[in-house]
């Protein structure tokens, strides 16, 4: 039998939903993806390319953004990155990158570019990518 302190569930109750952004154009990956961390109690918004993306942070709050590399339209997540780092309003919104790229120099390029971490998608699981963002989360409080 499972004992649930009737504090923590009120403390739990009070915290207000984090929204997770998800910027993916592989609809497979952001349906699996979008299920796991509503089930985790977060609120997601997705977006498929760039301007999207960038769409949905001007129009409401966004606590995190997981964001691919490779999108359609021109631009990639790099150009979201950056666009989201150089504006004073948005650029302490942590985003974490989730792609196949897996080369050195684009690890270093999103790093550098302000992305707290770069997880290959092939070596995470849905899982895996939750307990990230979370402790991405935990350590902004």
């Amino acid at each position: 039998m499972i004992v649930i302190n009737k504090y923590d569930m009120i403390s739990r109750m009070a915290e207000k939903p984090k929204t997770i952004l998800i910027v993916e154009d592989d609809k497979l990956i952001l349906d699996v993806l979008r299920k796991k961390f509503e089930i985790e109690g977060y609120i997601v918004v997705t977006a498929g390319d760039v301007h999207s993306g960038l769409e949905v942070i001007k129009a409401q709050r966004v606590d995190l953004v997981l964001l691919d590399i490779l999108l359609p339209g021109g631009a990639n997540g790099f150009v979201l990155l950056g666009d989201i780092k150089q504006n004073e309003e948005f650029k302490k919104i942590p985003v974490v990158i989730l792609s196949n790229f897996s080369e050195k120099q684009d690890i270093e390029k999103g790093l550098r570019l302000g992305a707290v971490d770069f997880l290959v998608k092939a070596n995470n699981t849905p899982n895996k990518i939750v307990e990230r963002v979370e402790q991405v989360l935990a350590s902004k409080q």
